[in-house]
């Protein structure tokens, strides 16, 4: 229990706001993306300014609270609340700054990237995101994050040139390749370990409109289909990007009402280029096997942003697990195969490629590790209905398990649920004793823990 009068004089040190289990919005305030978690905070600090972050960050550490930090409560393993504990809710921190002569965006934590990519688009720009664009901005890039403009400009946090962070003793400090540039390695994939970042600068690159879009196979056609795009992609220009999926096709308008409801395997694609080439590119696509479906055409990067949009929807149940995979053996494909029918009908599989630009790094260039992987591998387990909870669960859970012996042992960390530390360990690979470091530097107590958490070097 919080002493009353210590919430009311957090209140009156904000311009936000406190919401407790008493108020009326409680409920709306602490749901989450992913609806299968359902944790309790003590107290939720909406936040509306730096000053009120480093309030809040010092107000958890008087009361000994365990403290999450919520951006935009996408992460599926539910790490943006705790129960009985404190949520620093960034969400309402919205502010965005384009540069268009240096090419670059200022971007405050509660940001989604539909946000950013809109704002950014009116000046042909943009900045390497993930594949939906309700996906909040500071919690994607912390992880590393990986999207339609991998291949050509790297990772999120390749493009990430600085950020302001407040540390667990209240202070706020700037994070750059010129300025505590131990701080700045750690921030690139090392997740929430290290603080609350309250301002993320971005580089932007000419991106404006592009060609792309669904291009599906029946399921039937998965081996065949799998096989050709292995060999296929790595080999494509970096301007082009395709992540491999399994899934079903929604009732959505885009789809013909007669394959609803059928199984696919299948591409969304991404080409930053021609429209003449994008066609070239594509044709052995269409050579290998006659497409169920293919809407390829020229769109601003906004709209295949948000293709998933309407798909990926908050409040549904969500399982995922992941993995690194430098090749796609075809053991690991007949595996794929095994698993092709998804048990529910948002339930998919998504081969998201990392090469290209995301490659030149080297391993210890950021706390994002195996620079070597070809494909970031995630297995999502959707329904609306908790009933289904199991159901999906182990889908994901066994579909993983036959996979994983094939993969490079680790994953994306924000494509894993809550999995212990020796999963952590290896995802961070040779980088992970140093992580300690700076978080021993940075945050020796672990005060920021809520998180897939890196424990500090004694």
């Amino acid at each position: 229990m919080i002493d009353d009068s210590k919430i009311e004089q957090l209140e009156n040190s904000l311009l936000g706001r406190v919401v407790r289990p008493n108020d009326s919005d409680y409920d709306e305030v602490r749901t989450l993306y992913n609806a299968m978690i359902d944790k309790r905070p003590a107290v939720i600090v909406e936040c509306a300014t730096v000053a009120d972050v480093i309030t809040a960050v010092k107000f958890g550490r008087e009361q000994e609270l365990d403290t999450a930090i919520r951006g935009g409560g996408h992460n599926g393993a539910g790490l943006a609340l705790v129960d009985d504990g404190m949520v620093i809710d960034l969400s309402n921190m919205k502010g965005i700054r384009v540069d268009p002569d240096a090419k670059t965006v200022r971007v405050e934590p509660g940001c989604r990237w539909k946000e950013v990519d809109h704002t950014t688009n009116a000046f042909g720009l943009a900045t390497v995101s993930g594949i939906i664009a309700n996906t909040g901005v500071s919690g994607l890039t912390l992880g590393g994050g990986h999207g339609y403009l991998t291949r050509q400009y790297g990772l999120t946090v390749d493009n990430l040139l600085s950020a302001d962070v407040v540390l667990a003793d209240g202070s706020l400090i700037h994070a750059s390749e010129s300025e505590n540039q131990d701080l700045f390695w750690a921030l690139r994939g090392g997740g929430g370990n290290f603080g609350v970042v309250t301002s993320l600068e971005f580089q932007l690159h000419p991106v404006d409109t592009i060609i792309g879009g669904p291009f599906f196979w029946p399921i039937e056609q998965l081996e065949t289909g799998l096989r050709w795009y292995r060999d296929w992609l790595p080999n494509a220009p970096k301007e082009m990007n395709a992540f491999f999926m399994t899934g079903e096709i929604p009732p959505a308008p885009i789809f013909p009402e007669n394959i609803h409801g059928r199984k696919i395997c299948g591409m969304i694609t991404c080409y930053n280029g021609p429209r003449d080439k994008m066609n070239e590119l594509i044709q052995p696509a269409r050579d290998i096997a006659e497409p169920l479906f293919e809407y390829i055409e020229a769109m601003p990067y906004p709209f295949i942003q948000s293709l998933m949009d309407d798909i990926a929807v908050p409040g549904l149940q969500w399982y995922w697990k992941g993995d690194f995979f430098s090749e796609l053996t075809d053991k690991a494909i007949s595996e794929h195969v095994r698993f092709a029918e998804v048990p529910t009908p948002l339930s998919q599989m998504h081969l998201y490629p990392v090469d290209g630009a995301a490659q030149k790094a080297e391993d210890g260039e950021t706390a994002w590790n195996h620079r070597d992987a070809t494909w970031s591998m995630v297995i999502v387990g959707v329904d609306p209905d908790p009933a289904n909870k199991d159901k999906i669960t182990n889908w994901a859970q066994n579909y993983w398990q036959a996979l994983h012996p094939h993969s490079k042992g680790a994953a994306y960390v924000n494509f894993m649920m809550e999995e212990g530390e020796d999963r952590i360990k290896a995802t961070y690979g040779e980088n992970y004793e140093r992580l300690r470091k700076v978080k021993a530097k940075y945050d020796p107590d672990n005060f920021f823990h809520v998180n897939q958490n890196i424990k500090p070097k004694a």
